[in-house]
């Protein structure tokens, strides 16, 4: 692990995914606990009608990042789509700071934010290359650091938010702060991103036409197991669209939402540095099934003890569970397509867009029929299925 962590320092490339990752996790962290209070509470969408932004925004992230990994893959031109990326995403934060209302809320969360996501799966691409120098052995280590890194802003931010929204600050305060984060990005891309063609490693061309590209996504092997996944992670997307929502519902103020988030996110970092030990012992797919039957207990319970004490010790099962189901499943797709980085990445955003639609249909359809406890335990259900199967896939 050290070995690992003094390679992402030196290493130039695997520094930049690195730093860009800390940067990106401030932004998720910033808006994820909030979005959906802002959609609902702030900017008066509909239930209905945020699960339908969560979709169109889902397709709208799928698109580019398919778009953008296999562009990047046939032309080398990745610091490009990483800029196009990560401007997109200052547009729309932009746009909701100056210009806040049910319109721009719908433009920039469903279309330039999610265009901005793109970024994760590049800095990943770029991480992947930047590590092929590296012994195999410490490949995961490498990768495994990189993500917990994601993480590692929400132990910080969170709490920040915690205090400015004690103090009264409306919510929409996220979204210069959003902005100046996306303008940094552009900085550290413009400054540090190595040029097309000179990061020092073998990458070629693909070789392949765009028809015949998207032609890879479509192979069984691929597609079933990156589908199953998608399921699997919409546990992730709900717990993040209803811990807001069931907190406020329960009494808690939004501070209470950020330090549960941030406190989530803390555990989940040296859980995180573990797996790759793990994986010495058992395949990705079991320690996947088992993560999520374990992150399932924690979706489960929170709408019901949200407004009580032992909701705190939920944290727990959220950080063990969900250090395997983030960490594993972005190793797992790259190796689907090992010899395309970009398009490797890409699996991240198919991934990314089944999991928002099980995630939109399961609040949809459980707070149209119950409430958020019965959203909760449809998305659990279905992710603890996927885990099944895809160990169960993986084992013939």
């Amino acid at each position: 692990m050290l070995a690992a962590a003094r390679a992402i320092w030196r290493d130039r490339a695997l520094s930049v995914a690195a730093a860009l990752l800390v940067l990106y996790g401030a932004v998720a962290c910033t808006i994820a606990p909030y979005q959906s209070l802002l959609a609902i509470g702030t900017f008066g969408l509909s239930h209905l009608a945020y699960a339908v932004v969560l979709v169109a925004g889902a397709l709208v992230f799928v698109t580019t990042s398919i778009t953008g990994g296999i562009l990047a893959d046939q032309s080398l031109s990745r610091r490009t789509v990483a800029l196009a990326s990560t401007a997109a995403y200052a547009l729309g934060a932009g746009l909701m700071w100056l210009v806040p209302g049910k319109v721009t809320f719908i433009l920039a969360h469903a279309v330039l934010l999610p265009t901005g996501g793109t970024i994760f799966g590049q800095c990943f691409a770029l991480a992947r290359l930047g590590a092929l120098g590296r012994p195999m052995a410490e490949q995961p280590s490498i990768l495994a650091i990189i993500r917990a890194l994601f993480a590692a802003p929400f132990v910080v931010v969170l709490p920040v938010w915690s205090v400015v929204f004690g103090m009264g600050v409306g919510l929409t305060v996220i979204y210069p702060v959003l902005f100046a984060f996306g303008l940094v990005m552009i900085a550290l891309i413009l400054r540090a991103w190595p040029q097309e063609g000179k990061g020092g490693w073998h990458d070629p061309k693909s070789g392949l036409s765009f028809a015949a590209s998207l032609g890879e996504f479509a192979d069984g092997r691929v597609l079933g197991r990156v589908l199953l996944l998608g399921v699997l992670a919409g546990a992730t997307g709900l717990y993040m669209t209803l811990v807001g929502l069931v907190f406020t519902h329960a009494g808690r103020d939004t501070g209470d939402v950020a330090l549960y988030v941030g406190f989530v996110a803390g555990a989940e970092v040296p859980f995180m540095l573990a797996v790759p030990f793990m994986q010495r012992f058992f395949r990705k797919s079991a320690l996947i099934a088992v993560g999520i039957a374990i992150y399932a207990v924690h979706l489960v319970l929170m709408p019901f003890l949200a407004g009580t004490e032992f909701v705190w010790g939920l944290i727990l099962f959220a950080a063990l569970g969900g250090a395997a189901i983030l960490t594993l499943p972005i190793a797992y797709l790259q190796d689907l397509m090992a010899d395309r980085p970009g398009a490797g990445a890409s699996l991240i955003a198919v991934q990314r867009i089944c999991g928002d639609a099980t995630c939109a249909a399961a609040f949809a359809i459980g707070t149209a029929l119950s409430g958020y406890g019965f959203a909760a335990i449809l998305g659990a259900t279905a992710a603890v299925t996927s885990g099944l199967f895809l160990w169960l896939l993986d084992r013939r």
